[in-house]
């Protein structure tokens, strides 16, 4: 669907914006550990993605300027959330991360699933959860949230990102890297050795937040999500990025946008 929709009037309830933009621009945390999300150009280094667009379409639509925030794990994104450094992020949606963030509804569904090596005698998901099995995960990301609540015999050790747990993970021992289909698919594809297991783990709702206590603000963003799947918004982000075989959440058909 063409960009060209009808839009809602962003500057309609200022209250929200000044919640969204405490500082007068408005910023923007970037997660580069999702590379489906974000990514450094490999040129200017700046940032880039789906992530990067939409947060810069509502700097716009907002009339205020914008300042990114860049981080290399999701974990570090969602420590921060408390010390008034980023006024929106884009993280997977997990009841713990509730607990001091506002999510929208998702934007982009994304597959968690397992990096073992050729020879592995693992061969589907439900093979991992077994007793003597470890599972590296990137600290904090949110299949370290939902793998910790959910094996029950496997072990989890953890790594600064999720890069090093897929990079690292026969290093320190572990059995598997847990971490987001595209990036470990490309990682067996371009490395001799690995493979990817088929299925997921769990889907991972990837969502824009803001901290807790801005109500008016995580109103303002819930509505500035759905317009943009609806709008293609999303999807033309993460095709500018080469990511075009990520999936976009669907949008809610009773949402008003005029």
């Amino acid at each position: 669907m063409s960009a060209k929709m009808n839009e809602p009037n962003w500057l309609a309830d200022m209250a929200a914006v000044s919640q969204l933009t405490p500082t007068g621009m408005l910023r923007a945390a970037i997660n580069f550990g999702n590379p489906v999300l974000a990514q450094r150009d490999p040129v200017t280094g700046e940032p880039r993605g789906v992530s990067v667009e939409l947060a810069r379409g509502l700097a716009q639509r907002l009339d205020v300027e914008i300042e990114f925030k860049t981080f290399d794990a999701a974990g570090k994104v969602f420590e921060s959330a408390r010390q008034d450094i980023w006024d929106i992020a884009f993280l997977a949606i997990d009841p713990l991360r509730a607990e001091d963030i506002l999510f929208t509804p998702p934007y982009v569904l994304i597959e968690g699933t397992y990096l073992v090596k050729d020879n592995s005698p693992f061969q589907h998901i439900d093979d991992i959860d077994r007793q003597g099995a470890t599972v590296a995960v990137g600290k904090g990301a949110a299949y370290d949230l939902f793998l910790s609540r959910t094996l029950r015999h496997a072990s989890i050790v953890r790594l600064p990102t999720s890069e090093k747990a897929m990079t690292q993970f026969e290093s320190v021992g572990a059995h598997a890297a847990a971490g987001v289909r595209q990036p470990l698919e490309a990682h067996a594809n371009t490395h001799a050795g690995f493979r990817v297991l088929e299925g997921r783990f769990m889907l991972i709702q990837q969502a824009m937040c803001c901290p807790q206590g801005r109500d008016a603000a995580g109103r303002l963003l819930a509505i500035y999500v759905e317009y943009a799947k609806r709008a293609g918004l999303v999807a033309e982000g993460l095709k500018h990025s080469g990511q075009g075989d990520a999936t976009v959440a669907p949008w809610l058909p009773d949402q008003n946008y005029s």
